[in-house]
């Protein structure tokens, strides 16, 4: 697998990356897993390819939407190192990002095994935002998606870096339904700039609770797997077929 992550100049990207990449090699100890990343650390696409020699290898984007990073960053990256490997989707959308945000929400404190406290509360899933409306499409679609299987009393969406909402005006539109607490739910995967943003925005904002960005959740080092299984299975078939 080679995992592609966006980079940060902030060490805590990195470190929840390493983190990520030791809980996959935890699930599956024979699945070589080498990191490569966009923007800012190293090592960048071609050292790591120079160091896979030819092996066969599936890129798999730790990317949550398919927005530009996914969609131009991504397939350049790739050309421009001369590799022509099967890339496997994005993250999202999947149950299994709800099953991590749920369980971010339960480490703030939140009982979540109780309906009528999901009943009463409300929360703001905060992304970062994106100029392609496809993607904010999909993240709404989530939200929505987060709404109708788990009972929350409601879920806006706020934008750390685009366009509205943010997150006073999401929690405000929350509280003008009643609900009795608000939580704010960064749906980003490392800690960096747009999460501290978010987390002083909260706070600002008088939120009830704000919980933890995504990381090495169990749920996503699941997901990185099934994304790799179904590409490395699609370019199988192709291969076989052509």
């Amino acid at each position: 697998m080679l995992l592609i992550a966006h980079g940060s100049r902030d060490p805590r990207h990195a470190a929840t990356v390493d983190a990520l990449v030791r809980r996959l090699r935890s699930l599956r100890p024979a699945l070589e897993v080498a990191t490569a990343y966009l923007d800012h650390c190293a090592p960048r696409i071609p050292q790591v390819l120079g160091r896979l020699d030819g092996a066969p290898a599936v890129a798999v984007p730790l990317l949550l939407n398919r927005a530009f990073h996914a969609k131009s960053d991504v397939p350049a990256a790739l050309r421009e190192a001369g590799a022509d490997l099967p890339v496997a989707d994005v993250l999202g959308p999947s149950p299994l990002l709800l099953d991590a945000l749920d369980r971010r929400l339960a480490e703030s404190g939140l009982d979540l095994g109780s309906a009528a406290v999901r009943a009463g509360t409300g929360v703001v899933l905060t992304a970062a935002g994106s100029s392609d409306p496809a993607a904010d499409a999909a993240t709404r679609a989530l939200a929505a998606d987060w709404q109708r299987t788990r009972g929350w009393a409601g879920v806006e969406v706020a934008y750390a870096s685009a366009t509205g909402p943010r997150v006073p005006d999401a929690v405000a539109a929350l509280r003008a339904t009643g609900v009795r607490q608000v939580a704010v739910a960064p749906y980003l995967l490392a800690p960096g700039l747009l999460p501290d943003r978010i987390a002083s925005a909260a706070t600002d904002a008088a939120a009830d609770l704000i919980s933890p960005v995504l990381g090495a959740a169990p749920e996503i080092a699941r997901l990185l797997l099934r994304r790799y299984d179904l590409a490395g299975r699609t370019a199988r078939i192709t291969s076989l077929t052509a």
